[in-house]
């Protein structure tokens, strides 16, 4: 049995943006692209692009913070469906993806945020993603929220608690294009249930 295998769940490309410079004063500056070409260091001009990147305060239990690891959080991956609740929770009309800093917004795959790591999302080339982890809520898109809709943006971090997305990166280098299909594929295994998984991760 392969260790990957295909679904029948697909889901369409209806935004794709990058970061262009590091954020200043935590205000998120993501710039809308047709196109996104993928190499295995990412989107060229991203600032999460590159193969290796400094650890930071997410692995500090397994890395002091600097140290330069591989890196698995080149993309933002959010689902439209998603944000569209976190906008609807927060009292926005819609959810501008650029607010988010969002890579790739995807339309079609339910609870996207819970897909299992290592899953694949593979486009029309063959150009292929693989999930990292769940991408938590953070305060850059608070603050930049709140600098576009004044009184809004102090409640992104709880409406956006399981719908953040996932971080990804690029197995296999291609090009996406808005509009385009991609088809997930999920690893052929049993959740782990480890009784101590609990109180391990505490």
């Amino acid at each position: 049995m392969p260790a990957l295998v295909p679904t029948t769940r697909t889901a369409r490309v209806v935004w794709l943006g990058f970061q262009p410079v590091p954020v200043e004063k935590l205000v998120i500056t993501s710039q809308p692209v047709e196109v996104m070409p993928l190499s295995f260091a990412g989107y060229a001009g991203e600032v999460h692009a590159g193969e290796t990147r400094p650890s930071c305060s997410r692995v500090l239990k397994q890395h002091p913070r600097g140290t330069t690891i591989r890196n698995v959080r080149q993309l933002c991956v959010v689902s439209a469906e998603e944000m569209a609740e976190v906008a609807r929770d927060m009292g926005l009309a819609a959810m501008d993806y650029a607010w988010v800093g969002a890579s790739l917004v995807l339309e079609g795959i339910p609870d996207l945020t819970h897909l299992p790591p290592s899953s694949r999302l593979q486009g029309p080339d063959g150009v292929t993603l693989v999930v990292d982890m769940e991408n938590l809520p953070c305060q850059e898109p608070a603050v930049t929220i709140e600098k576009a809709r004044p009184g809004l943006g102090k409640g992104f971090k709880a409406a956006a608690e399981g719908k953040r997305g996932v971080t990804a990166w690029v197995e296999r280098e291609g090009v996406l294009r808005l509009g385009d299909v991609v088809m997930l594929h999920v690893p052929a295994q049993r959740a782990w249930a480890h009784p101590g998984r609990a109180l391990s991760a505490g």
